[in-house]
């Protein structure tokens, strides 16, 4: 038997953000009914590097598909070695026996994937007549952010960015090109700029401390969290998390990790304020959104269920293709 390689220019022209949403929200589906094994990520911190290393294993029985992720966090990593932050590697495992059927990139995956999750919560959880969204953060995520959010509602009249002044308008100039017929992109001057009267409001910044606050949303806002990844993290003022309906990605990573670790923490808000996971959404176990006035917000921390059926995803399609290597691993 032979192992496949992929590398990630490989893996990108295998996936659509398309087919991504639809077999992540299967996934999502899956764990809602209580048929995926997904132990929580395992940290290694880095702390005189500024930067950490996960490992993701998942098992997702009903589809019989498994795979481990390790990845990478490196905020400085583009100043100083030209690198990505993020970069990962998945190992694509048949259940059957153990073996290795794939080795790929997962730094694109890890982008495509994280964006499909969000385009899944605000399917569920915003306004079907969103026409505002305001991104805090113009990186690599905010790009598969507004990527997934396109697939879901079609069109908007404004994305807002903030961020710095280079990434932002890079942004605007790529997102300008690929969907100015779609939605008119404007850089602002400030978070707030963003985030008022926005229908969706993303966050993907590294930060470790709020930046979007209570008295600039309006009744009907849905968040999508994604910058949050690690313990000490957040973006929202945790006023706006009391009273909202807070649906996490999985209880023990997003309480150990995502948007809600530091009011949990400091006893802002409980276990008892967070409503679902958006498995138990997706499965119909639990509502969405209920009402045009209520504030909902999706904490997501990244599941290794989500690699596993992406990797899968990319590798059968390469084997229809005959894209990438075999080698003989084991």
């Amino acid at each position: 038997m032979e192992t496949l390689l992929l590398s990630d220019e490989e893996v990108k022209d295998l996936i659509s953000m398309r087919d991504i949403i639809s077999v992540v929200e299967e996934a999502f589906r899956e764990k809602g009914f209580g048929r995926v094994q997904m132990p929580p990520k395992i940290y290694l911190f880095f702390k005189k590097y500024n930067g950490d290393l996960r490992a993701m294993p998942s098992y997702l029985e009903g589809m019989n598909i498994s795979a481990v992720k390790v990845v990478n966090v490196h905020p400085e990593n583009r100043a100083k070695y030209g690198l990505p932050t993020v970069m990962a590697t998945i190992v694509l495992v048949d259940p059957r026996n153990g073996f290795p059927i794939a080795v790929m990139s997962g730094k694109t995956i890890t982008d495509m994937r994280t964006g499909a999750a969000g385009g899944i919560a605000a399917k569920y959880l915003a306004r079907r007549n969103s026409k505002i969204v305001g991104f805090i953060g113009a990186g690599a995520q905010a790009r598969t952010q507004l990527a997934a959010l396109l697939e879901v509602f079609g069109s908007f009249d404004e994305v807002r960015v903030w961020s710095n002044d280079r990434t932002k308008r890079e942004f605007k100039e790529e997102m300008d090109a690929k969907y100015g017929h779609l939605c008119r992109i404007i850089a602002v001057e400030s978070a707030e700029k963003a985030v008022r009267g926005a229908d969706i409001v993303v966050t993907v910044t590294p930060s470790r401390k709020p930046l979007v606050m209570k008295d600039w949303i309006s009744p009907g806002t849905h968040f999508n969290c994604i910058g949050a990844d690690a313990p000490g993290k957040e973006e929202l003022d945790p006023a706006i998390l009391k009273g909202a309906k807070i649906v996490v990605d999985d209880w023990e990573q997003a309480a150990h990790s995502g948007e809600i670790n530091v009011p949990l923490s400091r006893g802002l808000i409980s276990k008892n304020d967070v409503w679902a996971e958006i498995g138990e959404v997706v499965a119909g176990k639990k509502a969405g959104r209920t009402s045009d006035e209520e504030i909902t917000i999706f904490v997501s921390t990244g599941l290794a269920i989500q690699d596993a059926v992406t990797a899968n995803l990319a590798y059968e399609r390469a084997l229809e293709k005959g894209v990438g290597r075999k080698v003989k691993i084991i």
